[in-house]
């Protein structure tokens, strides 16, 4: 693997829609079979909430709109003293605009889930951290308890 220049830039949709949430279960590298926040890289010439819109529309099907931004945060895994891949990625909150969720690009599953679902999905520590955050901002804070579990990553 070719050692990597610079950071690519990617984005998140944090979907609240009828008190759950939209996950995705990877299909590629990084975290594949993980269920993380649908999302992808912004293309050349595109402003992050037209890459965001088209990421989530290729991979679940749904279109959505952004609203504010939750979370920004590094993605870095080093191979040795080289990096694989660092992403810098920005998690919008977004709002249900049209659709029906199905996995499609690099989803191999997509699923709508409520917080006392959560648990099961085992999500990466950031993206849980991120999918309470927008609980909390859309309907008070019923997912207390959750934000730390044993084991996380």
């Amino acid at each position: 693997m070719s050692p990597v220049e610079r950071p690519a830039v990617g984005v998140g949709a944090v979907l609240v829609h009828e008190g759950r949430v939209l996950l995705i279960r990877r299909g590629k590298e990084p975290l594949r079979g993980r269920w993380v926040v649908p999302g992808g890289t912004v293309e050349v010439g595109e402003t992050l909430q037209e890459a965001l819109v088209r990421e989530i529309v290729e991979e679940t099907g749904l279109v959505v709109r952004p609203r504010e931004v939750v979370a920004v945060f590094d993605r870095i895994e080093r191979d040795g003293e080289g990096v694989r891949y660092h992403y810098v990625i920005i998690d919008y909150l977004c709002e249900y605009v049209s659709g029906t969720p199905r996995a499609a690009s690099d989803a191999e599953d997509v699923a709508f889930v409520s917080p006392d679902e959560l648990p099961a999905y085992q999500l990466p520590e950031k993206a849980l951290e991120v999918v309470l955050d927008a609980f909390r901002r859309v309907q008070g804070d019923p997912v207390q308890g959750l934000a730390k579990r044993p084991g996380a990553e």
